[in-house]
This record gives structure tokens, sequence and C-alpha cells, in this order.
């Protein structure tokens, strides 16, 4: 995907903070790549070239900017919704399944042939898949030298890289010096001394919703998982292959950018924490592409014009939502989230050390769901989280973003208890498909019978829909926002389809 050349060269002339992370500047004479916010002097258009990503950049032999620093670029994917298959690669490799897997490999993991996905990667990223995935590991390990003071060999290992010896020797061919000298030539943040408490910034296209994204989140909390605190700071805690630890995540004061701190015990986990939490906070939004065009909408436009940087709210974990949503069948947001702190009390496993802030546990795992005799709930319930509990077990994919949506909806969909309400919001929420649509939400459905006076059926709102994609997601978001805001009593997010069967 070729960008518009003389279009982006005027675009840089502006230093407009919109266009960050939109396309990336590559100057002949000093073999650099810049972000179009780069403070450095303009440089002469003969000289300059213009690439969609940082990894066509870097494959085309340019070295990253010390200056503008491209690792804190906003990644706001502008190729999104051209190529499934693609976005499907992406989140493996962002797993690190290159990291010890070969092309080949990852494309038999996608259903295409490796040719058809080089062809894929060269279209729609400018670049190789290896060379997406090396640029994403210096990327991150140069982010991590100059925000935090992590030893380098931890630094290497957190990356992704197989040996310290190729990370020191991928830093001199591309930056011209050993990681040492990146470092000394940037304070790093504070003291933090290692993987068990660091704090990252991650980027993201402004503007940016907050207050909305701290609501969802905070009327949603469950007790002894996650904590609200002042509407400004939001703290949960985490597990990963048996490893538990914390998260905190704040807005940043300086720069558009959420803080997260990090307490986990394994430092090769940290790529993993922090892309769950961009898929938390939604900070791969476009909120511009959004605006554009959700604005053509007579109903949604004045919506979109009140709070343009609205986000579709995402989660730690796929099974947590899947229990979430069924807990939520036909009660109340406040019900449901009093049931879940039961079933969090009562199954899940103790945080050691507690970490303050009302965090105390664990959400409970799928084998602990699955071996529990669950009291205190219908008993059509009860089975509905045995049996999303024994399908996560018998399918590890069955949450992963890396699946075609329509084959996860459908999978989910054959699980006693998930109709099509709970599997788009899982879609939603967890597989992070922007055009995911609950069309027969309650709050959908009054949301717009308020605005065009008259109860629409659940075809006439699929129907309504239509001129909403590819961001349905983020229409009923606007939809339910406002709902939120007009109805103060809590009510129930499902349908009667979606009933436990």
């Amino acid at each position: 995907m070729e960008p518009d050349q003389e279009a982006c060269y005027r675009a840089l002339s502006t230093r407009d903070a919109r266009f960050d992370g939109r396309f990336f500047i590559a100057v002949r004479t000093t073999r650099i790549y810049c972000r179009p916010i780069c403070p450095a002097r303009t440089p002469k258009r003969e000289n300059v070239t213009f690439f969609t990503t940082a990894s066509a950049a870097q494959e085309a032999g340019y070295r990253p900017c010390l200056r503008c620093r491209p690792e804190s670029s906003p990644d706001l994917g502008a190729w999104r919704g051209t190529s499934n298959t693609v976005s499907r690669a992406l989140t493996l490799i962002g797993e690190g399944a290159l990291d010890g897997e070969a092309v080949d490999t990852v494309a038999e993991r996608l259903g295409v042939g490796e040719r058809q996905l080089r062809r894929l990667f060269r279209q729609h990223l400018g670049a190789s898949p290896i060379a997406v995935a090396q640029t994403r590991r210096v990327l991150f390990a140069k982010q991590l030298i100059i925000e935090t003071t992590m030893p380098m060999a931890e630094v290497a290992l957190a990356a992704g890289f197989n040996s310290i010896r190729r990370f020191n020797a991928t830093f001199q061919t591309l930056y011209q010096r050993p990681p040492r000298e990146l470092r000394r030539s940037h304070l790093a943040d504070g003291d933090q001394p290692g993987a068990e408490g660091i704090t990252l910034k991650l980027p993201y296209a402004p503007p940016y919703d907050w207050d909305a994204m701290i609501d969802f989140l905070g009327t949603r909390a469950i007790r002894g998982i996650e904590a609200v605190e002042g509407r400004r700071c939001y703290r949960r805690s985490i597990a990963l292959d048996g490893a538990q630890g914390v998260i905190r995540v704040e807005p940043d004061d300086r720069q558009p950018a959420l803080r997260v701190s990090i307490r986990f015990p394994h430092v090769s986990a940290l790529a993993g924490i922090v892309r769950r939490v961009l898929r938390i906070f939604d900070l791969s939004a476009d909120p511009l592409a959004i605006r554009d065009d959700l604005g053509r909408d007579p109903l949604l436009a004045p919506l979109v014009a009140e709070r343009p940087g609205l986000r579709v709210p995402g989660a730690w974990d796929g099974f947590e939502v899947a229990v979430r949503a069924i807990l939520g069948q036909q009660i109340t947001v406040v019900a449901a989230v009093n049931l879940a702190a039961k079933l969090v009390a009562e199954y899940g496993e103790p945080l050691r050390p507690v970490c303050g802030a009302g965090l105390t546990h664990i959400f409970p795992t799928p084998e602990r769901i699955a071996q529990a005799h669950l009291l205190g709930m219908p008993a059509a319930r009860a089975r509905a989280l045995s049996a999303v509990a024994a399908a996560a077990l018998a399918d590890p994919d069955l949450f992963s973003p890396s699946q075609p949506v329509e084959e996860a909806i459908a999978k989910l969909r054959s699980i006693r208890g998930i109709g099509e309400w709970t599997a788009q919001y899982i879609a939603m929420r967890v597989l992070r498909e922007p055009d995911a649509f609950p069309a027969a939400d309650v709050g959908l459905l009054r949301a717009l019978t308020r605005a065009e006076e008259g109860r629409p059926g659940t075809a006439e709102v699929v129907a309504r829909a239509e001129a909403w994609r590819p961001w349905r997601a983020y229409a009923a978001q606007h939809l339910w926002t406002m709902d939120a805001r007009t109805n103060k009593a809590n009510t129930p997010r499902t349908n009667l389809e979606d009933k436990c069967r």
C-alpha cells in the first residue's frame, strides 16, 4: 500500500500531530526515518520518500530517528479492514510466532501459502513478515532501553531476542552504536530496576475519551480483580502461564499516551502484557477515520462530534468476558458484577502477595469452573458456565484474535448458553472486531427508540447499521454511552435469544 508522496510531504510541512502514525518519512541523505512530528528541519522534497509502516522503512535500509523515536508513534493500523489474513498474522507475530517459527509455519496456521502471505504483507505493509517481526522486536527493545533501567539481558529477553549477542549485533547494525550508548544518551524516567516494577508509555492517536473508558470499566469492575481509583487510575490482577501480577493504567499528563505500570515476575511476558493492555484500552484505534465514516450518519453525527475520542473497551482475558456475559444475561449490570464477585471469591486463586487497592484474587480459570459445583444461580446459567469452560479447555484458541472472526463467532454460538448477542459482544471486546454488532441488545434498541421515535425490531436494527460498516462496534459504543447518560438506572445487556438454553 503506497502512500501519496506529495500529500505526505504537504502533511510533513505542517507538523500536524493528526498524521502521527499514518506514515513515516525516510531521508535518503541521512538514511534515517522519522515521524511526521519530528522537530528536525524539514528535508528537501527530492531527498525524502514515505512509507506507511516503520517496518517498510526499516527493511528499505533506514534506521529509526533518535530524536522523534518512531517506537513512540501510535500504531493506527490504517491497513486494517483490507486483509483479515494480515490482521491475524500480525496477532500471531505479536504473540511471538516468528521468534521461534518459520514463516511457512505461520502461513500454515493461517491457512494460506507462504508466498501468498509474503505477497499480502508486501501489499498491505510494504515489508516481509520477518521484517515486521524484527522491527517490532527492535522498537520494543528501544522503548525498554529509553524508558526503564532494566538490565540489557532482560531487555533482550523481553523483546524476543534469542540471545544477548544477537540483540547487541542488531542494535549495532541498525543504530551504529551498542544499546548501552542509547541508554546513556537518554535518562530513563524514574527508578525502574526491573521487570517486577516498570512503567511504560503507550501512545495513542488523540482524541481519547478517558472518562468514558474509565466509566465503562469502573461500572463493570469485579471486586477482588479490578479497582478504579478516583476516575484517574485502573488497576487489576493478572495471570499468565501460572504466574501472577498486577497492572496499573492511568493517563499521561504530558503527551497523548497512557502510562502502564507492570509488576510481574517473568520478564519474557512483558511484550504480551503490553499487547493486552493495548487491546483493553483500544489504543490502536484511528479516531479520525472512525469519526469521518460514522459522522456521515445523521443519527450518529452529533454523538461522534460530542465524543470523538470514544473507544471500544477490550478485555484482559476472553474466558473472563464470556463468563461475565453469561452472568449478565437477563439481569442488570450491577447484579452481574455482584455475581461475578461471588464467583471470584469462591473459585478464584488468591493473589500472592496481596497488592492493596482491593486486589485479592485472580479470575477463576476454565479448569476451576469446569470442575466446580456452581450454586446460587439458575441451573441453566450454571450449565452454560460449565459448557464455556469445557469449550475453552478443549480449544485453547477459542478466544484468540488470530482466527477468522466468522469462524470464531460460529464456534462460540455452538456452545450451550451462548447466542448471537453474547458471541457478538465477545467479538467486540475480545476478538477486537471493529464491525461486531450485537443487534438485539436492549440498550441499543432503547437508544434507537429514543433517537428515531418508534421501537425497531432486530432485523430493522441490522439494516439500519449497514451504513455504519466497518465501524459498527464503535457505533454501538456511542449508542450505549448515550443510553447510559439518559437512563441512570442499570439496564440488561442481553436479548431473550441469549437466555441460557
